[in-house]
């Protein structure tokens, strides 16, 4: 295991945030204000926007030294832009990979840090936490959970545990453990493992994968490189997660998912193989058939509806 290439001024315990943002005007607020809330602050909070064509909402982040907002001239996707945010703080000795629609309890970096610094948690590379639902229209949680770590069924489909099950306080099947692979929402990173695991200097995500499953790739290669990954079921976050059925996700972001996880699996001596090549066929062609006929619809609607419209 190596030591991250960085200055050593700070504090021991320093802790960095990246938050990679695009069109996250609803959310970015309540994300900030969860972190100011901290009982242990954070010392830097990095946000990447992935040049959202209205980045007005930006400009309300705090202008102070703890935080730092980098405008991309382009969408590097999610991958990229965190790896943007990291390079500026990889002398910390945690970074902690946040979504902005992600909004952590007021005790959860203290914990972290307290939970990393444990001697039999040395070798730990990342720690995640209890992700809960929240309804960001209403700004209430859902009372159901997102998350607890993803794990692999034996067919080989990456979900994440626990998800859309009613979520009960102190339940007892709530325990902390090793897992598979940590949901990015949350990701709670020792720098030493980032930087061990690196697929060269700055590049802790694979930016091949732009977004979707990207946060399992970097969760197994952690894990090769003899990290483990801890769920920490007190480390409470609300998380709203961008679209919550599949049927109500872009084309595009199902491909994505699908591509990618071919990807992940080829990296995982091709466990889920079979699951993973049947899920990216009816993606590229069902799907897309679908897709390209409900586009021609709509747009046929359309037509009809202008020429109707035309005085004669």
């Amino acid at each position: 295991m190596t030591e991250p290439a960085a200055p050593q001024q700070k504090a021991i315990d320093s802790v960095a945030v990246v938050i990679v943002t695009y069109d996250s005007a609803p959310v970015l607020d309540t994300c900030l204000r969860a972190l100011k809330a901290q009982s242990r602050r954070a010392d830097v909070i990095v946000i990447v926007d992935n040049d959202s064509p209205d980045a007005a909402y930006l400009e309300r982040v705090p202008q102070d030294a703890r935080h730092r907002v980098i405008r991309n001239m382009h969408n590097e996707g999610y991958a990229g832009a965190n790896n943007t945010g990291y390079a500026l703080v990889r002398y910390c000795r945690y970074v902690l990979f946040l979504n902005p629609d992600a909004f952590p309890a007021p005790g959860l970096l203290e914990q972290a840090v307290q939970l990393m610094g444990d001697p039999e948690a040395r070798d730990v590379g990342c720690l995640t936490g209890t992700l809960l639902g929240f309804d960001p229209e209403h700004q209430q949680p859902t009372g159901l959970i997102d998350s607890t770590g993803i794990f692999q069924s034996r067919l080989g489909r990456w979900r994440d545990r626990g998800r859309g099950e009613r979520w009960i306080p102190d339940a007892t099947g709530l325990v902390a453990q090793d897992i598979p692979a940590a949901c990015g929402a949350l990701m709670f990173c020792r720098t030493e493992a980032l930087e061990d695991a690196a697929l060269a200097p700055g590049e802790i995500f694979d930016s091949r994968f732009f977004m979707y499953k990207e946060d399992i790739e970097l969760s197994l290669r952690l894990r090769r490189h003899g990290w483990r990954l801890r769920y920490a079921p007190e480390l409470l976050c609300y998380h709203c997660r961008g679209w919550q059925h599949r049927q109500s996700a872009s084309y595009r972001a199902r491909y994505l998912s699908a591509r990618n996880e071919l990807r992940v699996c080829a990296h995982n001596r091709l466990r889920g193989f079979t699951y993973s090549v049947l899920k990216y066929l009816f993606v590229l062609l069902v799907e897309r058939w679908l897709y390209r006929s409900q586009a021609h619809i709509g747009g046929g609607a359309r037509r009809r509806k202008q020429a109707g419209s035309r005085v004669p």
